[in-house]
């Protein structure tokens, strides 16, 4: 399936994406080679802690979501080119058995000034878990390629 151009998108448009559900082992994992705290580590060290239990690194939620992003439904041709990631958040910790749900939503949409076969688009990445409760959102300005070069 072709990917989207910058001229198929408008404002408001929203993005549905996939489910993973984290486990405690992949926690440890992921902290072990990235973010090696206590509350990452170990759920008996965890308890003792301002969590009171083992909690994914954000780094590991964001980097769940950025995988939903990828495999989703918003599909920009060319693939997902990041140029600035802007109000990272992590309102609520991510725990083990967590469902993490991603969706997308378009902000701002411009054309490049300089470069007619591209444009730029902000868009709210948001993760949820099973309750529906944000465990982490973020804004990413991505380059995306124009259908139509006007020179």
């Amino acid at each position: 399936m072709p990917g989207l151009y910058l001229e198929d998108l408008k404002l408001g448009d929203r993005f549905q994406h996939g489910s993973h559900t984290i486990t405690a082992g992949e926690i440890v994992e992921f902290a072990r080679q990235f973010d090696p705290q206590a509350f990452h580590l170990d759920e008996k060290a965890a308890r003792r802690t301002f969590f009171r239990g083992l909690v994914a690194s954000g780094w590991h939620t964001a980097s769940i979501g950025m995988r939903l992003f990828v495999q989703g439904s918003f599909q920009p041709e060319g693939g997902f080119i990041g140029v600035a990631v802007d109000e990272l958040r992590w309102p609520r910790p991510t725990r083990p058995g967590d469902i993490l749900v991603a969706d997308s939503e378009i902000v701002e949409i411009s054309r490049s000034a300089s470069r007619s076969d591209r444009g730029r688009i902000k868009v709210r990445n948001t993760i949820r878990n099973q309750r529906g409760e944000v465990v982490g959102s973020l804004v990413a300005t991505m380059i995306m390629k124009r259908r139509i070069s006007v020179r």
